[in-house]
C-alpha cells in the first residue's frame, strides 16, 4: 500500500510536475522559433496568399512579425510538449484516484488529444479554405487585399483552438453521463436547444457571415452531439455494470 503524503510533499511534486511541464513547453518553443517561416507558411497556406517579400502579407509596425513569430512559436511550443503535459497531470491525479477512475483517466485524456487534433485538421482543411475565400474575394472589383501577417496569423490561431474545443463535446458529454451527472434522456431532450446553440456557436466561430459557411460548422456540431448521446448510453450501461458487480461482492 503506498504511503500517503503529506501537504507539504505533494505540493513538492506539484512543483516539480509543473517545472517540467514548464521545461518541455520552453524547449517546444525554442524548437519551433527555428522553424516559425514554416508555422507561418503552414498557416498561411488556406487562404492562398503569398508569402515573401513579393508575397500579399504585410507588416504596419516595426515589431509586428517578431511578435508575430514569437507568439506562433510559444503555442506550438504548447502543442509539442502536450504529450509531457498530460503525462504529468496524469501521473499527479493517479495516486488519489481508485483502479477504475485511474483505467478511465488514462483511456480519456489520450481521446482529449486526439479530438482536439480532429477538430483542428477539420477547421484547417475543410472550414478555413472557403471562408476566407470569401473574405478575401468579396468586393474584389474595388478594393485590393493588402493582409497583416498578424491578422490573418490570428484569425487561424481563433479558428483552430476553438474548432478543437468544439470537438471535445462528446467526451464531454461522455464523462459527465459516467459520473451520472447527466442522463441520456436529459441530453436528447436537448437535442433541439442545441440546433440553435449550434448555429450560433458557428456564426461565432467563423470569420463570414454567410450561412454556407455558418453551416460548415454547425453541422459537424450536431453530428458530434449525437455521437456525445451515443457515448453517454454507452457510459451508463457500463455503470450499471460496475455497480451490479459491487453490489454482488
Amino acid at each position: 500500500m503506498a504511503r500517503e503524503l503529506s501537504f507539504m510533499e505533494h505540493l513538492g511534486e506539484l512543483r516539480r510536475r509543473v517545472l517540467i511541464c514548464a521545461l518541455a513547453i520552453v524547449v517546444g518553443t525554442a524548437v519551433s522559433f527555428v522553424f516559425f517561416d514554416e508555422i507561418i507558411e503552414f498557416l498561411v497556406r488556406p487562404s492562398g496568399l503569398e508569402t515573401g517579400k513579393d508575397g500579399q502579407l504585410i507588416i504596419t509596425e516595426v515589431t509586428e512579425f517578431l511578435t508575430t513569430a514569437f507568439k506562433v512559436s510559444v503555442l506550438s511550443g504548447f502543442v509539442l510538449a502536450l504529450p509531457v503535459v498530460i503525462y504529468q497531470v496524469i501521473m499527479f491525479v493517479a495516486p488519489g484516484l481508485t483502479r477504475r477512475e485511474r483505467r478511465l483517466l488514462f483511456g480519456f485524456l489520450p481521446l482529449v488529444l486526439l479530438a482536439f487534433v480532429a477538430g483542428m485538421a477539420f477547421a484547417y482543411f475543410i472550414l478555413t479554405p472557403p471562408a476566407l475565400h470569401f473574405l478575401l474575394n468579396f468586393g474584389e472589383d474595388v478594393v485590393t487585399p493588402l493582409i497583416r501577417v498578424s491578422n490573418i496569423v490570428n484569425l487561424m490561431v481563433r479558428l483552430l483552438f476553438w474548432m478543437g474545443v468544439a470537438f471535445e463535446t462528446p467526451l464531454i458529454m461522455f464523462l459527465l453521463a459516467q459520473l451520472g451527472i447527466v442522463s441520456s434522456r436529459r441530453l436528447s431532450r436537448f437535442r433541439r436547444v442545441w440546433v440553435v446553440v449550434a448555429f450560433i456557436l458557428g456564426a461565432l466561430i467563423t470569420p463570414t457571415f454567410d450561412p454556407v459557411n455558418q453551416t460548415l460548422v454547425a453541422l459537424p456540431l450536431l453530428a458530434l452531439y449525437e455521437f456525445g448521446v451515443l457515448l453517454a448510453r454507452l457510459a451508463e450501461r457500463n455503470r450499471r455494470k460496475a455497480e451490479a458487480a459491487i453490489a454482488q461482492q
